[in-house]
């Protein structure tokens, strides 16, 4: 790996939301993930459901790589494929539960990036005419719809039979 030039944004004492999640154990006031969240797992990646939706739609999907990883820089090239590998199979899958108009995705590194959380993630959207995505309209997503969404995702990632 290059010469690290860049710092971590985290602060002392983080607890990582996402970490929690993939733990088991939510013990964080502030974290807003359920364990319902979770999607799918292997050993390099997991796709969680987002507790933010867009427009009147509920949440997005994010792939996260298991092993705690601030940001972009910071993935190796196995983790780097693999979270292509989900993001690709998470937008087929939103295609085939939910049949959105189209998908989009995007991924922020470094407060100036728009990074909130310091875990790794790509957001992948389905996409709708009025979703107002880009408009940064958003809304929280009960838990109880994310855990419907992420059944509904999980089992359209095992009927394209992804497996990382």
């Amino acid at each position: 790996m290059p010469q690290q030039f860049w710092e971590s944004h985290a602060p002392a004492g983080y607890e990582c939301p996402f970490c929690e999640l993939l733990a088991g154990e939510i013990v964080s006031p502030s974290n807003l993930c359920a364990l319902t969240d979770l999607v799918y797992r292997d050993s390099l990646v997991a796709v969680i459901m987002a507790c933010d939706g867009f427009g009147p739609y509920g949440g997005h999907a994010m792939v996260i790589p298991v092993d705690h990883l601030e940001s972009l820089y910071d993935l190796n090239d196995d983790v780097g494929a693999a979270v292509m590998r989900a993001t690709r199979a998470t937008a087929l899958a939103m295609k085939l539960a939910w049949d959105p108009e189209g998908t989009s995705t995007r991924q922020h590194n470094e407060p100036s990036g728009n990074q909130h959380v310091w875990h790794y993630h790509q957001h992948v959207f389905p996409r709708y005419g009025d979703d107002m995505l880009y408009r940064q309209l958003r809304h929280r997503v009960p838990v109880e719809e994310r855990a419907r969404k992420a059944r509904e995702l999980s089992a359209a990632l095992d009927r394209l039979d992804f497996s990382g």
